[in-house]
């Protein structure tokens, strides 16, 4: 069974996924953005309804995922330890980063990280699992921190 590939049309499919999952949930509208491990967007879109705001926080969590080679959970809590640092980190992040559940991590079966996605519109808790959901539906490992 060959591996799959994180491009362009996978990181479509796994927004749709999302999207498609938070419908099923009835999650607020959502934002969802998708990074390679270059930090280069490969999708983003917001629904309809969706804060204006969303999308912004969608590619901060994303963005700051991948900048930092860990999840939002786990950023998170390096927030609550070492505030000055993540904000001072935030800073240096092309997109921003949002240290708050919804970044996820995109690894191949072997831990490599292959990009991020960033989900927001819900609780962070929901737009973790929604991320996590479709990342695991598209052949991938997810790590949310």
């Amino acid at each position: 069974m060959t591996a799959p590939t994180l491009n362009s049309a996978t990181a479509q499919k796994i927004i749709g996924d999302i999207l498609k999952i938070c419908r099923q949930k009835g999650f607020n509208p959502m934002a969802v953005a998708v990074f390679d491990a270059r930090g280069a967007m490969l999708g983003l879109q917001a629904e309809d309804g969706c804060p204006l705001i969303r999308w912004k926080i969608a590619i901060g969590k994303a963005s700051g995922a991948v900048a930092m080679g860990m999840g939002t959970r786990r950023l998170h809590h390096l927030a609550v330890e070492r505030p000055h640092f993540i904000a001072a980190a935030g800073e240096l992040v092309n997109y921003g980063m949002v240290p708050v559940p919804g970044g996820v991590l995109i690894r191949d079966a072997d831990k490599k990280i292959l990009g991020s996605v960033g989900v927001s519109g819900d609780t962070s808790d929901n737009d973790e699992a929604a991320a996590s959901s479709a990342i695991v539906a598209a052949g991938f490992v997810a790590d949310g921190g």
